[in-house]
Order: C-alpha cells, then sequence, then structure tokens
C-alpha cells in the first residue's frame, strides 16, 4: 500500500462510550488498533484519541479515520458523511449479536411498574438526534400518546450518563439510554447505577457502528476495517475487548439501519411525530 498523507493529523474517537474511568481502556483499543494498521502498512496514524469530542458533533469531518457514531443520525444530518466499516457485538445486557436497544430507566425506589405508568412524569433525553434516547422511546411510546404529549416536562440534556445520574439523584423521573451506556456506568459508577432500575426495553436496532469519513481513500478504508476485525478476533486483543465488553465486530449493511427510520414513520403514523 502506497503511504498516504496526513494520517497522523486524522481525527479518532471513540465518544459514544467514552465515561472519564472509561478513557485507559478506549485508549487500549485504539492502541490495538493502530498495531493492527502498522502490520498493514500504516504507521502514521494519530497516537491519541480526541475524548473531548461530542457523541453528536456537528458533522463527520473529512479527515475523520476512526469514530463511532450512533446509526440514526448516519441517515439524517450525516447522511452521505462517512462509511461504516462494522457492527460491534457487546456482551451487554438487551443486546442481541449485532443489535441493542433502548432501556427505560427509573429510580429504583419509584412506584413505576410498567411504561404507561410514566404518562405524566418528568423525562430527560440526550438529543433529538438519538436512536436510543429519543427515536427508540418515541416508537415506544407512540403506541401508548394517543396523539398528545406524554410527559409534563421533557429536557434535553446532551448527555445520556448524565441522564442516569439525574434519575439515580430523583432529579428526573425517566429517561431512555442504550442499554451499552447503562451497563458501562452500573460497572464503573455503581454507586449510582444501583439506584436505578429498568422498567422497559424499546424496539431493537442495530448497534453503534464504527465508521471512517466517506471522502477516505478506499484503499484506507479497506485497511482500517481489516485492521478492526483483526482486533475483534485475535486472540492477542482479548483484554482490550473485555474491558469495552466486546464479543465481536461483524459486517452490516448500511440497509440494516433503516429499520430506525422505519419506527420514526410508525410513530408519525401514530400521531406522535416528536417526543414529547
Amino acid at each position: 500500500m502506497s503511504p498516504l498523507r496526513s494520517l497522523a493529523r486524522s481525527r479518532v474517537s471513540l465518544p459514544m462510550y467514552n465515561l472519564p474511568e472509561m478513557r485507559t481502556l478506549n485508549a487500549a483499543f485504539w492502541g490495538a488498533l493502530r498495531v493492527e494498521l502498522t502490520r498493514r502498512g500504516l504507521d502514521d496514524t494519530p497516537e491519541v484519541l480526541d475524548f473531548e469530542r461530542r457523541p453528536v458533533p456537528s458533522e463527520i469531518e473529512p479527515d475523520t479515520m476512526f469514530t463511532q457514531v450512533c446509526g440514526y443520525p448516519l441517515q439524517t444530518i450525516y447522511l452521505g458523511q462517512a462509511t461504516i466499516l462494522g457492527a460491534p457485538v457487546y456482551s451487554a445486557e438487551y443486546c442481541s449479536g449485532p443489535a441493542h436497544a433502548g432501556i427505560f430507566i427509573v429510580h429504583r425506589d419509584s412506584a413505576y411498574r410498567q411504561l404507561a405508568d410514566l404518562r405524566g412524569c418528568t423525562f430527560a433525553y440526550n438529543s433529538r438526534y438519538s436512536n436510543s434516547g429519543m427515536n427508540l422511546p418515541r416508537r415506544s411510546l407512540a403506541d401508548l400518546a394517543e396523539s398528545k404529549p406524554f410527559f409534563r416536562e421533557i429536557t434535553e440534556t446532551h448527555s445520556q450518563p448524565g441522564n442516569i445520574e439525574r434519575v439515580s439523584l430523583g432529579k428526573v423521573d425517566a429517561s431512555c439510554v442504550d442499554c451499552v451506556t447503562y451497563a458501562f456506568f452500573c460497572r464503573h459508577r455503581p454507586e449510582l447505577g444501583s439506584l436505578t432500575r429498568v422498567l422497559a426495553m424499546t424496539p431493537p436496532s442495530p448497534s453503534i457502528p464504527f465508521v471512517i469519513s466517506s471522502s477516505a481513500p478506499e484503499d484506507l478504508k479497506e485497511c482500517t476495517r481489516e485492521a478492526l476485525f483483526a482486533v475483534a478476533r485475535s486472540e492477542q486483543w482479548a483484554s482490550e475487548r473485555a474491558g469495552l465488553m466486546l464479543r465481536d465486530i461483524v459486517p452490516i449493511e448500511p440497509a440494516s439501519y433503516q429499520i430506525q427510520l422505519t419506527y420514526e414513520q410508525e410513530a408519525r403514523g401514530l400521531g406522535y411525530p416528536e417526543l414529547a
């Protein structure tokens, strides 16, 4: 493979599951990927991840070499900006193969026993562009909302971990978060996670994919994909995978993520176009 210019200045990040307590784990995963990239002829890749990158940035920049992006904005605000490299298979509860779900969480001592009980409560969600935080709960609630606002108050916070903390401290009644986010939060912040419980699960959808900028050279895309699958399956990187609850990373067709738009359309058809 011929040398590729400016790789060392490319953008690399893992912003979706990025608690401060996980920085060492994410850095180790990127370190493993760098080794596999070097074995394939790329030895000038960025040394460190951008730990400050937001989960929902303004765009997927053309110099993005590696990141993880929610599948719903990939089809909306980021349409055409990224190429999917693979889908993770997590060991977290509520995951099945390369699929995950949103989970509605409440305080462990609350009286809520089923999803319908949340009518009229206060609710926090991370982003209007989030699949697990907005799109999947919107579809779940559309069957109950009767074309009316469901919550008494709803707040966009830009942080799923922050919403788990808000629920645990009683600052809001409920939230819906990615089940993998919840698993990491409970692992690394058990004192807060134990104050919450899962009330209900949303419909499933494909897991949050690893991506590269769509404008990257095709040989770089293929090299990065090969390196990623090597990290996913080589015994050498077993501990790096375990730290991130990764069982595997598998190829996935972009069309698989269309189910997220189907959920959006179904919610609109039921008279619940916005989470409210």
